[in-house]
């Protein structure tokens, strides 16, 4: 949903855990009350950083981070991700009020002394918090198979066939992470350090390949979760399991992001310990060996999820018209960005910025399903416009649709067709000046990146046809020139 929805590119902050109070949660249902808690810190998925161009620039936005987080904003972008809200809790009176977290454990704490410079120092914390992180990933998949998914096929809650849907891969990826874990404790002497990390991360990191099959399935996974999410049996359940105190608060989709988040945060880890390796380590030469290594791999990993995001709600698109039917959304290989916007009608829409071309649409009955609003537009030939705040929208009133006439209309922005008579200007209306900032940044984005497509498309032309296509760029941009005179 679209490695890797917020600025346009990818940077991640220090990782860092939050200081949280611990209470004791109400446990769930007996038939569950048999399952042990993971004791160990917990470490949080990669807060928005999100998105994930994150670790290799890109000029596109990140699909991984769209798919783990939900803008609340009315807009999803695949840049900076963050992880999705836990779903609204119905109040118990004797629900933990905090989630409870594992210990947090420092290197410095398992050592009863040592001699070591303050830069080895921070080079042994940050590798121990990579061991720890992967003994943790390991226990939360687990413990989503145990807690979730053995249950729910037991109980009849959903079908296996569902089950393997939303679950997709999971349970491969726990041999995965127990080979890495495995790998760095033996590098651990006996005075508990590290020597030489990198040629170990730099031979397991090809691994994560796998990751491809799971991200790419997250998007159809997350549809048919939050669709599942509606029938009761299914609600309750997965209620009783997040106000339980071995969920620590999270939701199911937490837990089945959580490899996604481990992900984007390898290439962060490797150049802290980077920061802290000396010019005469052995790790010199093979950290930044294994730095391209996972770069590669988050970047295959994001292609190929922004591909699938794309393909999944192309075939949502329900076109009520054929002329609809744009060839460039259909070579489009990944989406900028989606969300909600209102149009100068007060109108609530699903707007979709694909690589080629903008697509108005409104949610239809069945869930991830949108009929296509008036005439899509190619990229190409699209004109933007920021609305002031304050000024009428065009071909309607915003003021009269939202504000009742006397407050001043804020965060608008107007976009137009160049030489196509069919398409209408939209005037279009974001939640807040955030979302019309993203959206009119991705525009640009997508607008520049369409008339450099089309003008290298024209370059490699025959010399009449290049100038034939010269002849009609200008025609049209004369037409509408004079129309606007």
């Amino acid at each position: 949903m679209s490695l890797l929805s917020t600025s346009l590119s990818f940077h991640f902050p220090v990782f860092s855990l939050d200081e949280e109070q611990e209470e004791e949660g109400e446990m769930m249902s007996d038939h569950m009350k048999d399952l042990e808690e993971p004791s160990n810190k917990r470490v949080k998925p990669v807060a928005k950083s999100n998105s994930l161009t994150g670790v290799i620039p890109q000029v596109k936005t990140p699909a991984l981070k769209r798919i783990g987080m939900s803008i609340s904003r009315s807009i999803s972008f695949r840049t900076e991700a963050r992880p999705l809200p836990p779903a609204p809790l119905r109040n118990r009176t004797k629900a933990s009020s905090f989630p409870r977290r594992r210990n947090s454990q420092c290197w410095s704490d398992t050592v009863e002394s040592h001699d070591l410079t303050a830069k080895e120092i921070k080079r042994q914390e940050v590798i121990y918090e990579l061991t720890q992180g992967e003994r943790q990933l390991i226990e939360d998949l687990s413990l989503v198979k145990k807690v979730y998914y053995e249950p729910m096929l037991k109980l009849d809650i959903l079908t296996e066939s569902e089950l393997g849907q939303i679950f997709g891969t999971l349970d491969s990826l726990i041999p995965l992470h127990e080979d890495l874990l495995s790998r760095l404790e033996r590098l651990r002497g006996s005075e508990k350090t590290v020597g030489e990390v990198g040629p170990t991360l730099r031979d397991w990191f090809p691994c994560l390949g796998a990751y491809i099959t799971y991200c790419c399935n997250q998007v159809g996974a997350k549809a048919l979760l939050d669709q599942k999410k509606q029938e009761k049996k299914v609600e309750e359940f997965l209620r009783l399991c997040q106000e339980s105190s071995f969920s620590r608060k999270l939701d199911l989709w937490n837990f089945l992001d959580l490899p996604r988040s481990r992900l984007v945060k390898y290439p962060l880890l490797l150049k802290e310990i980077q920061k802290c390796t000396p010019p005469e380590h052995p790790d010199e030469d093979t950290l930044p060996e294994a730095l391209e290594v996972i770069q590669d791999v988050v970047a295959e990993v994001n292609k190929k999820t922004g591909e699938a995001e794309c393909q999944f709600y192309r075939r949502g698109l329900h076109y009520l018209e054929e002329s609809q039917r744009l060839p460039e959304i259909q070579q489009s290989r990944f989406l900028y960005c989606h969300g909600e916007l209102k149009n100068n009608k007060g109108q609530r829409l699903h707007v979709f910025l694909f690589e080629l071309a903008l697509v108005l649409t409104r949610p239809a009955d069945s869930s991830h399903l949108f009929n296509v609003y008036r005439q899509p537009l190619p990229n190409a030939l699209l004109n933007l416009e920021e609305i002031p705040d304050g000024e009428a929208g065009g071909g309607g009133s915003f003021r009269g649709a939202f504000t009742g006439g006397n407050d001043k209309v804020k965060n608008c922005f107007r976009v137009s067709s160049r030489g196509r008579s069919k398409a209408h200007p939209y005037s279009l209306q974001a939640n807040d000046s955030f979302s019309k900032q993203q959206w009119i940044t991705c525009l640009r984005q997508a607008i520049v990146q369409s008339r450099d497509r089309t003008a290298q498309t024209s370059f490699h032309l025959e010399p009449a046809l290049r100038h034939i296509a010269d002849l009609n760029l200008s025609s049209d941009t004369e037409m509408a020139d004079h129309t606007s005179r």
